[in-house]
């Protein structure tokens, strides 16, 4: 386990101010003693009550697998799996704010806490009320009939529970230890991140990865070692008065280093052993060239957040939390091609499509995305030629193929030892009318692609398009200090330079409330167009045309293009769609 040391560099960054970003927060304090947690809950284990009060808050299904009952806007029956306590008061139970409308805490460090006062919050028309702190009968009452403690009816909007005594207690447990203590990696001076590095990472790519982590902790670092100063007071305190969280400038960001070696199969052994001798609040970035699914899997049994990995490999999920991607990866380029041929015209994509496959991880998840978007809608079926492990596609097989089936349109998820034979393809009689390939897949060999087959090879593009990208690349390169990354390199900087602008806004919002799933629920907020994002995306984010998280997506960027390459020695990509959102 490696820990990067605070080097005395002049500082490269400057931590994005979050002046306006408004997240709301009840008082804090303990659980009152002596409260019961009423009646029927000591009938069952503690660990099955909070199990199950946590299905009732997150799913809206009752201990017994039927739907909770509710009623909305006076007598408007509801079911809870459709109002679940999650969808409004987060996964967290620390609430948010939308379009000026609190959502208020739920947990119970909250509730059983009295407001004292009305706080005026900058952008939010109404604040949460002055009331006395609940007890458990006061909390049923207000989530059975919606009453608050001093006898104030609650907003319509929220929920009333039909719940027996029994379910009540088991939701009010949960709603105790929600957010009760604060995730393990955090003391009262640092946070301990950790990113993971696997062996068969491309080392050009690793060394950029971890570079550009350790010059953002150092600059973050040397900035709260400064504000400690005689001479960095006046300025601790112009940031503490722009900051919900004041004590973030003064907290160390830590980075452990965490290195898996050798089979998969094996890797969970060692996270599970780099956890256990130093837990951490959170792992950052990390890379890995085929695979990330054994990490995904530690994460979420450990609920611990993995925040934007560097991998064309990612765990294709809708109910998995605590892995947030840059995108799906080589899977959202398949997808792209699907939808892409999907939509064009029966005259220009009538005929049959034949896709074939490498025998390789990154054509397994192309042509998983290809077939996923393909069959989703109704669409005519296609043939899939799966090459064999090993086999490579040549002159001769990929004639015997189009001999066989006569496509009108070939997709061909495989890597640069495929282009000899489909650039052959401009002189044969057999030619499909239109080829797509993958340019992940194909890496710098797209650029390769000779003249005469430039004007039927189609490529899928995940990114901005060259020329429009060479101001970010710029502006990356001065941020981060960094200068030089070519090819796989500068995209990794890229991605560290995103995660780290993410990572301070929601660093700055968390107001001391250092919980894992407060963490994730911040992500979706804090980059949301619909609920709290500072700045227009496209004018702030690298690579992708469009780089967001909503409440609860794990996917920032959910766009690709299809592109060909213009003629001549020096081509350009040519873009023959706009940004499709997968």
């Amino acid at each position: 386990m490696k820990a990067f040391s605070v080097s005395k560099k002049r500082p490269l960054f400057l931590l994005p101010v979050v002046a306006a970003l408004i997240i709301v927060f009840l008082s804090t304090g303990p659980v009152r003693a002596g409260e019961a947690p009423g009646p029927g809950a000591a009938e069952l284990p503690k660990a099955e009550t909070l199990r199950l009060g946590e299905r009732m808050y997150r799913e809206g299904v009752l201990p017994s697998g039927q739907p909770m009952k509710a009623v909305v806007k006076g007598d408007i029956p509801v079911a809870g799996t459709a109002f679940t306590c999650m969808s409004c008061h987060l996964r967290s139970g620390l609430g948010s704010v939308e379009g000026g409308v609190i959502t208020p805490a739920t947990n119970g460090k909250n509730l059983y806490q009295p407001i004292a006062s009305q706080h005026k919050y900058y952008a939010v028309s109404a604040a949460p009320p002055v009331r006395p702190a609940y007890t458990d009968k006061t909390l049923a009452d207000a989530l059975r009939a919606g009453i608050d403690p001093r006898g104030r009816k609650l907003s319509d909007v929220m929920p009333r529970y039909m719940l027996d005594d029994k379910d009540m207690a088991a939701l009010i447990a949960y709603l105790k230890s929600l957010s009760s203590d604060h995730s393990p990696g955090v003391t009262d001076d640092a946070i301990r991140f950790a990113t993971v590095v696997t062996d068969d990472a491309d080392p050009e790519a690793r060394d950029a990865m971890l570079k550009a982590i350790e010059q953002y902790f150092t600059y973050k670092n040397n900035m709260a070692a400064y504000y400690k100063t005689k001479g960095g007071r006046r300025s601790a305190r112009m940031a503490e008065s722009m900051l919900l969280s004041r004590e973030i400038i003064y907290k160390q960001l830590l980075l452990s280093l965490w290195e898996l070696k050798g089979a998969p199969e094996t890797w969970r052994g060692q996270l599970e052993e780099y956890n256990r001798r130093e837990p951490v609040f959170a792992l950052i970035n990390g890379i890995s060239k085929d695979r990330w699914r054994p990490i995904h899997r530690f994460c979420e049994d450990r609920r611990i957040p993995c925040i934007l990995p560097i991998t064309e490999f990612p765990v294709i999920s809708d109910t998995d939390w605590y892995t947030l991607y840059f995108s799906k990866g080589l899977y959202q380029e398949g997808v792209a091609a699907a939808r892409y041929l999907g939509g064009l015209s029966k005259a220009d994509a009538g005929g049959k499509i034949v896709q074939i496959v490498a025998a390789s991880p990154s054509g397994r998840a192309l042509s998983a995305g290809f077939g996923d978007a393909w069959l989703g809608p109704v669409q005519r079926p296609f043939v899939r030629v799966a090459l064999k492990e090993g086999e490579a596609l040549t002159k001769e097989s990929l004639a015997r193929i189009l001999e066989r089936e006569k496509p009108s349109i070939l997709v061909v998820w495989d890597g640069p030892a495929s282009l000899p034979a489909l650039e052959a393809l401009a002189d044969s009689p057999n030619r499909p009318r239109q080829v797509f390939l993958s340019s992940t897949y194909l890496g710098k060999a797209l650029w390769e692609v000779k003249d005469k087959a430039r004007g039927f090879i189609y490529f899928t593009y995940p990114f901005r398009l060259p020329g429009d990208e060479a101001r970010y690349t710029k502006m990356v390169e001065s941020f981060m200090g960094i200068r030089g990354l070519k090819g796989e390199g500068l995209i990794v900087l890229k991605q560290v330079y995103s995660t780290m602008q993410v990572l301070s806004q929601v660093l700055a919002a968390l107001n001391g409330n250092y919980y894992r799933d407060y963490l994730l629920d911040l992500f979706g907020m804090t980059m949301s167009s619909a609920g709290m994002g500072l700045w227009e995306q496209d004018t702030v984010y690298p690579l992708y045309e469009r780089f967001s998280f909503g409440p609860g997506q794990r996917y920032a960027s959910k766009g690709c293009y299809i592109v060909q390459l213009s003629k001549g020695p020096s081509p350009e990509l040519l873009k023959k769609s706009d940004w499709a959102i997968q």
